[in-house]
């Protein structure tokens, strides 16, 4: 079982999840473990926004992208086989 969870854990650092926020003026790229691996932000926000709308717009979007992992892990935990209990 625990080799399996460490397969698991190497499979979801090769899996990618992409998101965004404020229509596309930032994106988050992560790991299926929720690691951030990239942001990318549209220059003309900084023409039309302040640095608090930005820091909004790039938390969603990490929270997201983070939540997406957590969905991605829980789903493929629901794969790996339970270890039956010996009654006692």
């Amino acid at each position: 079982m625990q080799g399996r969870l460490q397969q698991l854990q190497t499979e979801l650092a090769g899996r990618t999840i992409e998101t965004s926020a404020g229509g596309g003026m930032v994106r988050v790229t992560a790991d299926g473990r929720g690691t951030v691996r990239a942001v990318v932000i549209d220059p003309v926000i900084f023409a039309k926004h302040d640095a608090e709308f930005l820091a909004d717009l790039v938390t969603a979007a990490v929270a997201e992208a983070q939540r997406r992992a957590a969905d991605l892990l829980q789903a493929e935990m629901r794969k790996v086989p339970t270890l039956p209990f010996a009654a006692g």
